[in-house]
């Protein structure tokens, strides 16, 4: 059984989704992984979890550079999102960006936890369960 029920990856590179799902799996990371390729597919998908009654994702891997919607334009909608467990998401920044910019915008948003940096491997997502009390 994974130390989450359900995460979620929005993401719009197949290539780190696939990635990052085996990591996952490699660790036992979650029992259920959901992926949308923008934020707007991702806040669709998950106001339609919480109209059908459904707790949202304890975990969310967000991409800041996608179409669509971007994961800034995602985080600043997110909030809005009406649901009873949004306070249990944990929100954690993925990017191939290295600029510090991007480092200190993640952190004014206080339900984002931290700032992963491209690929991510099965140590980082080792580290973020030790980051957040699960390991």
């Amino acid at each position: 059984m994974g130390r989450f029920k359900k995460g979620c990856i929005i993401d719009d590179d197949p290539i780190s989704v696939f990635g990052i799902k085996k990591s996952m799996k490699d660790i036992d990371f979650c029992d259920h992984v959901v992926v949308y390729t923008n934020g707007q597919e991702a806040l669709d998908g998950l106001t339609e979890m919480t109209e059908e009654g459904k707790k949202l994702p304890s975990i969310i891997l967000l991409d800041i550079n996608m179409p669509i919607m971007d994961g800034w334009e995602f985080l600043e909608d997110f909030v809005k999102i009406p649901n009873s467990n949004s306070d249990e998401v944990t929100i954690f920044i993925i990017s191939s960006s290295i600029d510090p910019r991007d480092f200190l915008k993640a952190k004014s948003f206080s339900m984002v936890n931290n700032y992963i940096v491209k690929p991510i491997f099965k140590k980082d997502l080792v580290k973020l369960l030790s980051d957040i009390g699960m390991q």
